[in-house]
């Protein structure tokens, strides 16, 4: 073992303590990460951002960098693989992976379908805590499968990982599951899942852009709600399109360097937008929305787009009159302050006061409860 594992393995732990990132209600899981940490589900090699690109990082050049990496922090996940110079696979922020396990409700003998191996370590998490023969992985990815596999052997645990899209498909080996954990991120819920599992059981998954969400099944099994249950952002379902990109470079590459077609004086700050709670609302109404806060010396500017040809840019003002300028076919400025002004007449709500509905036909989203205002999903193309 490399020297300084031990003592980031101890650091991190102590990280997760003083932030309250250990669940009170699952104490088996920092016994399950103790016995199962993360360096043992890291390949040799990982990917740093230089602030310009993504460069390699290796365990063998530079083991302390490659350790540092691995254990960035409760909120740092470490990126494993690159496909197009993209993000393609990532071991999750221990933070978000503890809380995801946690909101699952994970108890021994569940049977589980963890969809999207990546490394194999909520596999192994899973497998810790449900037992021998209880737990069945999918991967796209037959590279990232088999290394999956191998990190679960070496780690004495039976669990099964097999390649294909879980997207449009059954349970692997057929019959229902108890629990459901998807690590990649969906906008909305395929039927599929909701049929993989028991009346009573549960999903989660990483909602979209941003957030991830708890559902139960009902035990009628003709549908699945639940409350959004933490704040993550996560890679994309392979098969889905790809999610607009964020930072100034996308936006400016959706401009195009187009002058605004529209200018107006606004009566919002735009450094309103860096709570959470109202960034939230945003992406619940306008889920197709990029945002991107760009720090100046008069103050933050939002840059928005749509990842086709619509933009907007929140600027402030040395004079305090912040101004929004957009372009292209639609006005997404525009709905991002129908959004922002909404979430203001709500009551100015939190992420967790939100949930998702999902039915065979319909899903969508709700604030203070299933009956409240609420938002349309568009389901998933079929396969």
């Amino acid at each position: 073992m490399d020297g300084g594992l031990a003592g980031q393995r101890a650091r991190l732990d102590a990280e997760m303590e003083r932030c309250g990132q250990w669940p009170a209600d699952s104490p088996w899981l920092r016994e399950a990460c103790a016995a199962l940490p993360r360096d043992r589900f890291a390949p040799d090699r990982l990917w740093r951002w230089d602030g310009w690109a993504y460069v390699p990082l290796d365990r063998a050049a530079d083991p302390e960098g490659w350790t540092g990496e691995v254990y960035g922090g409760v909120s740092s996940a470490a990126i494993t693989q690159l496909t197009d110079g993209i993000p393609s696979s990532s071991l999750s922020a221990p933070g978000v992976v503890a809380d995801m396990l946690d909101s699952l409700r994970l108890e021994p003998g569940h049977r589980v379908w963890d969809v999207g191996t990546g490394q194999g370590w909520t596999a192994a998490l899973s497998a810790w805590r449900a037992g021998p023969g209880r737990v069945v992985s999918s991967e796209v990815d037959e590279g990232l499968a088999a290394f999956a596999r191998d990190r679960l052997a070496a780690a004495g645990l039976d669990a099964e990982v097999v390649t294909g899209d879980a997207t449009h498909g059954g349970v692997p080996g057929g019959g229902q599951v108890d629990r459901l954990h998807a690590t990649y991120a969906i906008e909305a819920v395929p039927w599929n899942w909701v049929e993989a599992v028991r009346p009573g059981g549960r999903i989660v998954y990483p909602w979209g852009r941003l957030g991830y969400v708890a559902l139960t099944v009902a035990e009628d099994g003709a549908g699945a709600r639940g409350w959004v249950h933490g704040l993550a952002q996560f890679m994309g379902d392979r098969h889905a399109p790809a999610q607009a990109s964020s930072g100034p470079a996308a936006h400016a590459a959706v401009r195009a360097d187009a002058d605004p077609e529209e200018r107006r004086v606004l009566d919002r700050d735009p450094a309103a937008l860096k709570d959470w709670g109202l960034r939230f609302a945003v992406r619940v109404a306008v889920p197709d929305a990029v945002l991107f806060t760009r720090h100046g010396p008069d103050g933050p500017t939002v840059l928005v787009h749509d990842g086709d040809r619509s933009w907007a840019e929140i600027r402030p003002a040395a004079d305090g009159r912040p101004s929004l300028l957009q372009g292209g076919p639609r006005r997404i400025g525009d709905e991002v302050m129908i959004a922002w002004a909404q979430w203001e007449d709500l009551g100015r709500p939190d992420l967790y006061d939100y949930g998702i509905t999902v039915t065979p036909d319909t899903q969508w989203a709700w604030q203070g409860g299933p009956d409240g205002p609420r938002w349309p999903i568009a389901q998933p193309a079929p396969a």
